[in-house]
């Protein structure tokens, strides 16, 4: 699926943050982000998005996420959550939270299923693996949320992993052993709770919602330009090592001339592509101070250190190092 890079903002997003008593105005300043970032139906990219969930954390604190999350009724949600709510079980509408999410996001949930455990993760192509913890709370909230609302059984996960620190309202909402500051965020259940009826099932309105939205996401794949298209599979495909152009053209399912005769047509090559995402990703990466810069170059394509030190500098004036120290100062400045 080519997912462009613009996060429609949900409506359910802004009623939270005004049942927290936090001005959209504010919430903006404290996110560096444009005045007409509040605006309804505008369309955010990825970076943005975070930065909005920053900023609430900022005001609020970690637990944002989650206490955003519970001051939420089944009102409004997500073309995604809608249309799960009418499914046959909760094995069913996981299944379609994940087909539909690209409807607002381009964001994924992978289900894993390892024996008597079903592993639920979520991935933002272009996040950089920098997801703010308040994001994921609400998400996984949402999706124990889903399971308990629509089974009507208080539904109780086998295990959390969360990057974050520890949180006692985290652990009185799940229920369950969270294994804290973990290398992933996931959420772990039962592969018996899967086949647990919805109370909502309704066969006749789920087949109208599911065509009506595969249309919608149909159309909002096809919506993307070329470049866009391209842009999203660098950054899925550059932790793989250095995409070529030959593999792209694979997955878009066009000949290697085609492709560059097409993004020439929009401006650009593919080599000055592969050389914006890598700046793109570079800087997100050097953001998080986890990461090391031999760790960074691998992770962006390069052969060897030196490379990526070099590209650096002909794109910021200054050593990776250097980057990342001025940024960290104008954190503590902030």
């Amino acid at each position: 699926m080519k997912i462009p890079d613009r996060v429609k903002i949900p409506a359910a997003f802004w009623l939270g943050v005004d049942r927290l008593n936090i001005r959209r105005s504010e919430l903006l300043r404290h996110a560096a982000l444009p005045i007409q970032a509040g605006q309804d139906n505008v369309h955010l990219s990825t970076v943005q998005f975070f930065a909005l969930w920053r900023g609430l954390e900022a005001l609020s604190g970690l637990d944002v996420g989650l206490q955003l999350s519970q001051s939420l009724d089944g009102a409004v949600m997500p073309p995604s959550f809608m249309v799960a709510f009418h499914s046959r079980n909760l094995d069913d509408a996981l299944s379609r939270v994940a087909r539909f999410k690209m409807l607002c996001a381009p964001e994924e949930l992978v289900i894993a299923r390892d024996g008597e455990k079903c592993i639920l993760s979520v991935s933002w192509p272009y996040g950089g693996g920098n997801v703010p913890p308040s994001l994921t709370d609400a998400t996984m909230a949402a999706l124990v949320g889903l399971a308990r609302a629509g089974t009507g059984n208080k539904v109780v996960p086998l295990r959390l992993e969360l990057r974050r620190d520890r949180s006692a309202m985290v652990s009185d909402y799940f229920g369950c052993p969270v294994r804290w500051n973990a290398d992933h965020d996931r959420l772990v259940l039962r592969v018996s709770d899967l086949g647990l009826p919805f109370l909502g099932y309704n066969r006749e309105l789920l087949a109208l919602l599911d065509k009506a939205l595969t249309t919608e996401a149909d159309s909002s794949a096809a919506a993307g330009t070329v470049v866009e298209q391209v842009r999203w599979l660098l950054r899925r495909n550059l932790t793989a090592g250095r995409p070529e152009l030959r593999s792209i053209a694979q997955e878009l399912a066009v000949s290697e001339r085609s492709l560059q005769r097409r993004l020439s047509e929009e401006g650009h090559s593919f080599q000055s592509l592969l050389a914006d995402t890598r700046h793109e990703l570079a800087r997100e990466y050097l953001v998080e101070e986890t990461l090391d810069i031999a760790e960074i170059a691998y992770m962006l394509g390069y052969d060897d250190q030196g490379s990526f030190y070099r590209a650096f500098q002909r794109w910021e004036n200054a050593t990776p190092s250097e980057w990342r120290a001025r940024e960290r100062g104008k954190d503590r400045r902030a």
